[in-house]
């Protein structure tokens, strides 16, 4: 019997966490299920290592933002630098960018700014918006929804733990909502409720590894084999088998995350 494959739609692969052993942990992902995973780069001076381990692992694709933590200390992100780097055939997304007022809320205007050049990057594009969301609903519902209305775009709100206005704004605009260990915490009952109202077609998986383990590693160091335990309570909430769900984010991933699965088919 063929284990259902699965993309872990957003890690990070770069992350020093897994300096030791990167080749022994994307085996494992390969073992479980998780044929194919997207390492999010998060300062752009970082880009060349990140894709690095893209171009040495035919599983792995990549994507490159300045993380809204970050923005106010890194280099302002251009629209011409990140258009440049999406010429590479495995830079499949824009990001990670967005709002986080939980811990950086005096750089917010900062964040806007990052925010608005990361929209036009993926407006230009047609390459998915990978967007970070913390303590920022209103603003981020706002902008994401004013700069849908005036050229559309595609996009996924990664990691997604925030409200359901914020669920339904992005939904509205056709974007993705994407399931991490987050999801699979006992207590995140409320979140799974969010992520049952929302169409099947607009769910992914992710681990946001090295972060954020589910059950039954919670507290340990993610990776993205995990997001197996993550999809089988994904499966639960919409009350279907874990091979019915398990398809159903993959077809949703290859619809946004079209450049990957072109890769695939080639």
């Amino acid at each position: 019997m063929t284990t259902p494959r699965i993309t872990d739609s957003h890690c990070h692969l770069d992350f020093p966490d897994f300096d030791e052993e990167r080749p022994e942990i994307i085996a494992r992902a390969l073992e479980a299920g998780v044929h194919r995973m997207v390492t999010i780069c998060t300062r752009l001076r970082n880009e060349p290592q990140v894709r690095a381990i893209a171009e040495a692992n035919d599983p792995v694709f990549y994507a490159a933002g300045t993380h809204p933590m970050s923005a106010a200390e890194e280099p302002m992100a251009t629209v011409d630098e990140l258009v440049a780097l999406a010429q590479h055939p495995k830079f499949v997304g824009i990001g990670e960018t967005g709002l986080d007022y939980h811990y950086t809320a005096d750089s917010a205007e900062v964040q806007k700014t990052s925010l608005k050049v990361h929209i036009d990057a993926a407006q230009e594009t047609g390459l998915p918006l990978i967007i970070h969301a913390r303590a920022a609903d209103d603003d981020m519902a706002r902008i994401l929804t004013e700069a849908y209305r005036a050229k559309p775009y595609a996009c996924v709100m990664h990691c997604f733990s925030s409200s359901a206005d914020l669920a339904r704004a992005a939904l509205d605009c056709g974007f993705y909502l994407s399931m991490s260990g987050i999801a699979a915490f006992p207590k995140s009952k409320d979140l799974r409720e969010i992520f049952a109202s929302a169409p099947l077609e607009r769910i992914l998986v992710e681990t946001d590894s090295p972060y954020l383990a589910p059950p039954p590693y919670r507290g340990k160091r993610n990776e993205p084999g995990y997001s197996v335990h993550t999809a089988k309570i994904g499966a639960e909430t919409f009350g279907l088998s874990y091979d019915e769900f398990a398809a159903a984010t993959e077809a949703n991933f290859e619809r946004l995350f079209a450049k990957a699965a072109s890769w695939s088919a080639a």
